[in-house]
């Protein structure tokens, strides 16, 4: 937001100190300042000057020689190409050593100015130069009555004499400070509240305007009615009426402190609104009365499929979300937003009707995103405005059509309040402010700082009551927060946080996906993260077929883009996307992992929120990585976990993985994960040209499994017995099969078994396969004897031999 000094000095007006004093205060209590600009930045020596004689050059058909009076003894000599200057006219003179801005033609303004001196033009002296308003750093939307080719010239408007200070009967003397304003800080979208926040900070008084309307009779009641049909949309409807317009140029003083804040001069009317808007933060719009069917305003939502012309001439098609404010036959502006072409300002207008509302912020925001429509008003209301503004606004409007005799004020408000808003309170602590902010500032600073704010503290019930135009104001942390601004930032000393008396730590799921890390990162893997967002051209890659429920995915409503419309579903992309990218960047290896939420919903469209659940994605390839290593990284981390009894089957329902290098993994009985190679044609999809593996885990199961304990078992007492035993059995049978035969049969003298070979070759019949275990027996109490193992290896033997195995001999 852009600001001019001197028009926060006019609500401050002892406020005296430099730009950078005030811009590095403010910025310190809270009111960002993101930069200024000096209005008058290397302009130097710049005086009224008025020409007395013109003659022409001897040598030259386009310079004229000009006597110029500056209010000096003797008249200043200056050669000028200037087509417009004529005898008497006033002018800005730069005279010799002194500085302009920038060249003629708009080129950019050199950091340290023009310097001009003393020279000849075509053997004619020159003694200074008269100025455009781009060569003092300016331009014609700010003063719409400079001369698109020529100097500028001073109207009788600026009552200038020769010799005065042409950069101040100019408006030039001035600073602009650009702040950057929070969305919580409504009131700070005006002059009037940087103003308060500037004479809070340097505890200077802040004066309001003296507001009152000179009336000229007759009621606005009798001419205009007002009706609002949804409430909850707008709080509150203000109108006045102003008749006998009377359009013409503002004076120059609005025009400058309108042209400083970035808004051209129009004529009286226009730069009212614009002026009131700039100052109390509060839109206006202006109705022509006699366009107005019925007298009577209504305020309703429109209805689905009409269609509104807007003041820019553009049709739009509307929704019942739309607020409309009409009359007693049609619609005639975008609430909010736009008024209709229908009742707009001409230079024919009589009588006008000055609206100022309160609209719902958010529906404001969500039409103008409908319709692609952003205006300075709308950028005003979508932050949620104050409904007590509304009289206020119009009011200042209405004293300013009196002081610059641009119409005649009827007597009478029409004001529409249904439920007007009260002042909120909340409870203050001081002790507990100070001790959040960690300072020890006293009950009379506090009280200093309240009232400097325009808050009232009742220190017998500790209420603070909180005027309406501050709506940030929420809790005791928001009022400790305007004591830290205003008692200064750099004058709170560094202490320690005050600790309850509770123990810190992870939580559960933190720690669970924490030892997921530590796991992966002892296997070599690196962690990555993706986006969330993802393409629908993604399920296709995948090989997921069209009636997975994987396709249900979550839409986005605003997306980037087609390539990141959805919430994904699987957490495979990103690794494989990845993959591909390390691949591409000929990387000979890569191991990658991921705590990958997935969002899953419940229905389509959403009625409550998605089921989100954190998925522990490894990704890999390289020589070194097969089936195994990565199946041996799923257990190892499942291991730590305290989560030992798994299975492994073959999965039947994804379609991503190689249908012989894959497995479901199963803890507890049920399905927590996979393992295993990625099918070629998803390889072929993500262009990597080898075999790449992945293990799958849903961290949100797999803690419902874990045990954190640790139990600690005594060394062995008694000497072990070591058996082998080498199996002949299909090739396509797991030796998952096996080994649950092994546990059950083994009974409590099985310590525990491993497998050490696996063949398949000329030595057995084709489609078998041999398997061979190390199994080790151990009695806790006692030494075991031959006949207790050897009866152990028979019922395994038998019941492998049930299963259609053999021991091979």
């Amino acid at each position: 937001m852009n600001t001019p000094i001197s028009w926060i000095k006019a609500f401050v007006p002892d406020l005296d100190c430099d730009i950078k004093e005030f811009c590095d205060a403010m910025t310190l209590s809270g009111t960002k300042v993101e930069g200024y600009r000096s209005l008058d930045r290397n302009l130097e020596n710049i005086v009224v000057g008025r020409i007395n004689k013109i003659e022409k050059h001897p040598d030259a058909e386009r310079l004229v020689v000009c006597s110029v009076d500056v209010g000096q003894e003797e008249m200043v000599q200056i050669v000028t190409g200037a087509p417009n200057v004529r005898e008497n006219d006033l002018v800005p003179v730069v005279l010799a050593g002194g500085k302009v801005a920038g060249g003629h033609d708009g080129s950019p303004n050199p950091e340290n100015g023009i310097v001009i001196k003393k020279g000849r033009l075509r053997g004619v002296e020159s003694f200074g130069m008269m100025c455009s308003v781009e060569e003092l750093g300016s331009s014609r939307d700010f003063y719409p009555d400079a001369p698109e080719d020529g100097v500028f010239v001073f109207s009788d408007a600026y009552d200038v004499r020769p010799g005065d200070d042409a950069i101040e009967k100019m408006g030039l003397r001035d600073d602009v400070v650009e702040f950057e304003v929070t969305s919580n800080r409504v009131d700070c979208y005006s002059i009037i509240g940087i103003a308060r926040e500037a004479a809070a900070t340097f505890k200077k008084d802040f004066v309001l305007p003296a507001v009152s309307v000179e009336e000229n009779g007759g009621n606005a009641a009798d001419l205009i009615s007002v009706e609002i049909k949804d409430k909850e949309l707008c709080s509150r409807y203000t109108a006045r009426v102003v008749e006998n317009i009377r359009l013409a140029p503002s004076p120059l003083w609005m025009q400058r402190r309108l042209s400083a804040c970035g808004v051209r001069p129009i004529n009286n009317i226009v730069d009212i609104t614009n002026y009131v808007m700039l100052e109390y933060g509060h839109p206006l719009h202006a109705f022509d009365l006699d366009r107005i069917a019925s007298g009577k305003i209504v305020v309703r939502r429109a209805e689905d499929g009409e269609k509104f012309v807007t003041l820019d001439g553009q049709e739009h098609v509307l929704d019942n979300d739309t607020l409309m404010i009409c009359d007693g036959e049609k619609e005639i502006a975008m609430a909010g937003v736009m008024g209709g072409e229908n009742t707009m300002i001409t230079d024919s207008v009589k009588r006008m009707l000055l609206e100022s509302a309160c609209f719902n912020g958010t529906n404001i925001r969500q039409t103008g995103r409908r319709l692609g429509m952003h205006t300075e008003a709308m950028g005003k209301f979508e932050k949620g405005l104050d409904p007590e503004l509304t009289m206020e606004a119009v009011n200042r409007a209405c004293q300013l059509v009196e002081l610059l005799d641009a119409g005649d004020v009827v007597s009478g408000t029409v004001d529409v309040y249904p439920e007007p808003k009260k002042e909120s309170e909340i409870r203050f602590d001081q002790e507990k402010a100070n001790k959040l902010l960690g300072t020890d500032v006293s009950e009379d600073e506090i009280t200093d700082i309240f009232k400097r704010l325009e808050l009232v503290w009742d220190k017998g019930t500790g209420i603070v009551r909180i005027p309406t135009f501050r709506q940030d104001l929420l809790a005791n942390a928001d009022l400790a927060e305007e004591v830290a601004r205003f008692f200064g930032y750099d004058k709170i000393p560094t202490t320690l946080p005050v600790m309850a008396d509770t123990e810190g730590g992870l939580s559960a799921e933190l720690r669970f996906q924490k030892m997921g890390r530590e796991a992966a990162l002892a296997y070599g893997f690196n962690e990555s993260m993706t986006f969330s967002f993802e393409s629908p051209k993604v399920f296709d890659k995948l090989c997921i077929p069209e009636d997975s429920i994987l396709r249900h995915a979550v839409p986005i409503a605003n997306p980037l883009g087609e390539d990141f419309s959805l919430m994904r579903t699987q957490s495979l992309n990103g690794i494989l996307t990845s993959l591909s990218n390390n691949f591409n960047y000929r990387n000979k290896e890569a191991r990658l992992f991921e705590m990958a939420k997935v969002y899953l919903p419940k229905s389509l469209p959403l009625t409550e929120y998605a089921d989100e659940r954190v998925m522990f994605t490894l990704g890999a390839y390289g020589d070194d990585i097969d089936f195994f290593f990565m199946k041996g990284a799923a257990e190892d981390f499942l291991s730590r976990c305290g989560i030992e009894d798994i299975k492994y089957e073959r999965p039947d329902d994804k379609p991503y993985l190689h249908p012989l290098k894959s497995a479901n993994i199963i803890a507890c009985g049920k399905e927590i994960g996979f393992v295993g190679a990625f099918h070629p044609d998803v390889l072929d999809a993500y262009e990597i040209e080898r075999t790449a593996y992945t293990a799958v885990l849903d961290m949100s199961l797999a803690i419902g499994m874990s045990d954190f304990s640790i139990k600690y078992k005594g060394l062995a007492k008694f000497p072990a017995v070591l058996r082998d035993i080498s199996i002949l059995m299909d090739k396509h049978t797991p030796v998952g099969d096996v080994e649950e035969i092994i546990k059950k049969k083994g009974g409590k003298i099985l310590e525990g078994f491993e497998l050490f070979d696996i063949y398949q070759g000329k030595q057995i019949k084709e489609g078998l396969k041999s398997v061979a275990y190390n199994l080790t027996f151990r009695a806790k109490g006692r030494t075991l004897s031959d006949n207790e193992v050897n009866e152990v290896m028979d019922a395994i033997i038998e019941s492998l031999s049930n299963k259609g195995m053999e021991l091979r001999k």
